[in-house]
């Protein structure tokens, strides 16, 4: 299959003049929720600590902190999100597992339970996830109502939605570490029969999956649902650019699956508190990090992501201040370019001074063809390094916007799509 570059992708590239040009401006009477509610008649489960099968969802996409501005009140989660936006929700299918009834749910982030939207016996959502059999353990849906972020990033919103829900399967991937738990992945699955069935309409949508669990011999019969439509934001404005991006790449072409499980050697007790403290930093002091930090930190972005379809990222990083290594830029450890950068590494992402003052930049790039997945994986990349860099008391930061073509051009590539930007430092 011949690789072309997506066109929503095309259409949402920033440049120098774009930039200039085309001022975004936010409507605040109608800036949306952040946090999705089902009414009361639903039974909701409180997650208590002291339960582990709760306190796995907990690190999921737990609340870890307040903070409070003038006229303005947001909570911190164990997974960032682009602006505080955090356009994502957490449902899950839950069966033979303790703390729970055997049931289809959504997580409620604000007041830390968990909605039952269905019990279940034999029958389940495996079918449309490619199982033919009874799955126990917990099978995860992410979906995205999309006018959280659009509100804010307009148009290139559908890229933030996807990074962001890999973040979220970045902190399933780090919950399943701590409970000694495999995970696998799953993007190609029958999104829209199950957006349909559980009441989306246009304002919500399913992006990926993942199973935790172990396969029985039991014939699964597949799910009747047809849940209300709830409302998740709030107030809502329709994006046929994101609606059409979001249809356009749902078919998955050619994957290439990826049965290997990562490998990781954290201590658990201080990854735990990493999981737990993850946050974004908001500028750097300019000084170094070691080589083993750095080389450490590569290890754990290039272990493999379990998933039905693995897409090539490739790492790029610009080193500015790594003790014992040449500044310059690298494509994962393999050195590319010399020269001290950091002032382009700013330039590169819209200007913003962290770009130059970090230890290494980090630019994720990719060509493939199916976008959702791809983008994901970038989001997962991320959010590795995010826990690996909090681990070593290093700082982190994602960066969503750059100059797209002028990222490719400072890195001598063409025909690929630039997915990420973060910077990490002291």
């Amino acid at each position: 299959m011949n690789f072309e570059l997506n066109q929503y992708h095309l259409q949402t590239k920033h440049s120098y003049m774009s930039i200039r040009t085309n001022q975004n401006y936010m409507d605040w009477n109608n800036q949306p929720e952040v946090f999705k509610y089902y009414p009361k008649e639903f039974k909701k489960t409180q997650l208590n600590l002291d339960i582990n099968n709760h306190k796995f969802i907990h690190f999921i996409s737990g609340l870890t902190a307040k903070k409070t501005y003038p006229g303005v009140e947001y909570f911190l989660r164990t997974n960032p999100s682009a602006g505080a936006l955090f356009p994502n929700e957490i449902y899950f299918q839950v069966r033979a597992e303790e703390g729970f009834e055997d049931g289809i749910y959504h997580y409620e982030n604000s007041s830390s339970s968990c909605t039952l939207l269905k019990e279940i016996s034999n029958d389940g959502i495996e079918s449309f996830m490619g199982f033919d059999t009874l799955q126990n353990g917990f099978i995860f849906l992410i979906s995205s109502p999309y006018y959280r972020s659009s509100w804010k990033y307009k148009d290139r919103a559908f890229r933030y939605c996807l990074l962001d829900a890999g973040h979220l399967i970045g902190s399933i991937e780090a919950s399943a570490y701590l409970f000694k738990e495999h995970y696998k992945i799953i993007y190609d699955f029958d999104k829209l029969t199950l957006n349909k069935m559980f009441g989306f309409e246009n304002k919500e949508f399913f992006l990926a999956g993942v199973h935790i669990g172990t396969s029985t011999q039991k014939e699964v019969t597949p799910l009747q649902l047809q849940l209300p439509f709830i409302d998740a934001t709030g107030t809502f404005e329709e994006n046929a650019l994101i609606e059409d991006a979001y249809k356009n790449t749902l078919l998955i072409q050619n994957k290439t699956k990826q049965p290997l499980h990562p490998t990781f050697n954290f201590h658990n007790e201080i990854f735990e508190e990493s999981v737990l403290k993850r946050r974004s930093i908001r500028d750097f002091t300019e000084k170094s990090i070691k080589k083993e930090e750095f080389l450490s930190i590569m290890s754990v972005l290039n272990q493999p992501i379990t998933s039905d379809c693995d897409e090539e990222v490739e790492i790029y990083c610009v080193i500015n201040r790594v003790d014992n290594m040449k500044t310059g830029i690298y494509k994962d450890e393999d050195y590319t370019k010399i020269g001290f950068f950091h002032k382009e590494a700013g330039y590169l992402c819209l200007e913003q001074i962290l770009g130059s003052q970090s230890a290494v930049t980090f630019f994720l790039i990719s060509k493939s063809n199916n976008y959702q997945a791809m983008y994901q994986k970038a989001g997962i990349i991320g959010h590795r390094l995010y826990l690996a860099s909090t681990y070593l008391n290093i700082g982190c930061t994602g960066i969503g916007a750059y100059y797209d073509d002028e990222v490719l051009e400072f890195l001598n590539l063409k025909d690929q799509m630039v997915l990420y930007a973060m910077a990490i430092g002291n």
